[in-house]
C-alpha cells in the first residue's frame, strides 16, 4: 500500500465539490458505532434491534433536515445510485419516457440517453429554462420522469426548480420529478428543494460525510421499480444490509452543514468572489463562467482562453494546489466538458475551464495561495498577466 508523504493541510484543497473532507464529529461517531453497534439491523436479537433504533434515529435527523417523512428517507451507497434508481426506477415501472436538461451529471444524464429518453438543452446560464420545459413536456407522451439538478456540479448553477416543477405538473402530471441535488446539501435550504420535487438524491461525502452513502428522499405515494434486489431493506425499496456507522456519519455530517450553512455561505461566498476576482482582474484570458452574483457561494468557475487545463492542473499540482477541470467524476479523462459545450461556451474557453471548489475547511490564505498560483501557471504558459 502506497505510503502517505504528506498530511493533507500541506495541499490547498479546494475541490470541495469532488469531495469535502470528512468532518470530525462523523469521524468519531462513526468509529464509536463501528466498534460497539456491529450487529445486522436486520436480525431479530436485541443486538441487531438496537442497531435498527439507531437507523430510525438517524433517518429522523435526516427528514428534519429536509423537511419530509422519516418514512420517505432511504439510505444508499450514493449519487450515482440514487440518480439510477430514479430514472431507471421510474421508467422500468411505468414503462415511460425518461426526460432531463443536457448539463446533467453522467448519472442522471447517461440513464436517460440509455434508454433513448429526451435531452433538453439549457440556457448559456448552464439551466433549464422553465418554457423550454414546457414546450419539451408537451410534444410528449407518458413521461415516466423528469430530472433536473437543484445545483451543477461543475459551474454551480442554480435551477429554477419551482417554475420547472410547474411545468412539470401541467403538462407530465404523471411523472415523477427528480432532482440530483448532491451539489445543493451545503448551499441551499434542502427543506424549499424537497418541496418542489417528488425525489430527492444525496451523497454524504459532497457534505463532509462518509464515501459510500447516500440518501434518497421518495415523497410518499411515489412508486419506484427497486435497482437492487434481495434482503427487502429500506422497507423494499433498497436491498442490502445497512451500514450502521454509514448512516450514522451521514446523519451527523447532514445535520451539522445544515446548522452552519447561513453563516458559510457567507463567509465562503466573499472567499469565492475574492478569487474569482483574483485570478480575472490579473489573468488577461480569464473570465468567469457564471454573471457575478449568480450560482452557489462555494464554486468558483473561470476559463483561460486557449490555455490547456491539463497544463494548468499540473502547475497548479505542482505547487500543491488542488482544484479541478470538470467534474472530478469525468476529468480524469480530460475529455472537454459536456456541461460547458451544452451552454454553448467556445471551446478555446472550455478548454483551458478550472473549477475551484470551496468547503468547510477553506481558509482565506488558501484562497490566496490559489489565486498566486493560477496567475504563475498561466504566466508560465504564456498568458498575459500583471
Amino acid at each position: 500500500m502506497t505510503e502517505i508523504t504528506d498530511s493533507p493541510r500541506s495541499y490547498v484543497y479546494l475541490d470541495h465539490a469532488a469531495t469535502s473532507p470528512l468532518r470530525s464529529e462523523a469521524r468519531d461517531a462513526m468509529s464509536k458505532y463501528g466498534d460497539v453497534m456491529y450487529a445486522n439491523p436486520s436480525g431479530s436479537h436485541r443486538f441487531a434491534r438496537e442497531a435498527r433504533q439507531v437507523i430510525d434515529e438517524a433517518r429522523d435527523v435526516v427528514a428534519e433536515v429536509i423537511g419530509c417523512r422519516p418514512g420517505e428517507v432511504i439510505f444508499t451507497s450514493g449519487g450515482t445510485e440514487g440518480a439510477n434508481a430514479a430514472v431507471l426506477g421510474a421508467t422500468r415501472r411505468t414503462g415511460g419516457t425518461a426526460v432531463c436538461g443536457s448539463a446533467e451529471h453522467h448519472a442522471v444524464l447517461h440513464c436517460v440517453e440509455h434508454i433513448d429518453g429526451t435531452v433538453v438543452p439549457v440556457t448559456s446560464a448552464g439551466s433549464v429554462d422553465p418554457d423550454v420545459m414546457r414546450a419539451v413536456l408537451t410534444d410528449l407522451d407518458n413521461v415516466a420522469v423528469v430530472s433536473v439538478m437543484a445545483v451543477n456540479n461543475e459551474t454551480g448553477a442554480i435551477s429554477d426548480l419551482e417554475h420547472i416543477s410547474h411545468a412539470v405538473r401541467r403538462q407530465a402530471p404523471n411523472a415523477l420529478f427528480h432532482t440530483d441535488a448532491v451539489q445543493a446539501a451545503c448551499w441551499i435550504d434542502l427543506r424549499t428543494v424537497w418541496s418542489h420535487v417528488d425525489c430527492l438524491t444525496l451523497s454524504a461525502h459532497k457534505f463532509g460525510g462518509p464515501k459510500g452513502m447516500g440518501i434518497m428522499v421518495l415523497r410518499e405515494g411515489a412508486t419506484l421499480e427497486p435497482l437492487i434486489l434481495g434482503g427487502g431493506q429500506e422497507r423494499d425499496r433498497r436491498s442490502g444490509t445497512h451500514n450502521v456507522a454509514g448512516i450514522v456519519g451521514t446523519s451527523i455530517a447532514l445535520s451539522l452543514t445544515d446548522q452552519n450553512r447561513t453563516s458559510e455561505v457567507a463567509r465562503l461566498g466573499k472567499l469565492r468572489d475574492q478569487l474569482i476576482d483574483g485570478i480575472t482582474s490579473r489573468i488577461e484570458c480569464a473570465t468567469a463562467t457564471l454573471a457575478s452574483g449568480t450560482g452557489i457561494a462555494g464554486t468558483a468557475h473561470v476559463c483561460l482562453e486557449n490555455l490547456e487545463s491539463e497544463s494548468l492542473l499540473y502547475l497548479l499540482d505542482e505547487a500543491s494546489v488542488c482544484v479541478s477541470a470538470a467534474s472530478a467524476c469525468a476529468s480524469g479523462a480530460m475529455e472537454p466538458s459536456h456541461v460547458l459545450a451544452a451552454m454553448g461556451v467556445s471551446r478555446e474557453r472550455i478548454k483551458g475551464s478550472l473549477r475551484f471548489s470551496l468547503g468547510h475547511t477553506t481558509t482565506e490564505s488558501d484562497v490566496s495561495a490559489a489565486i498566486d498560483a493560477t496567475i504563475a501557471a498561466a504566466a508560465r504558459l504564456g498568458a498575459v498577466t500583471s
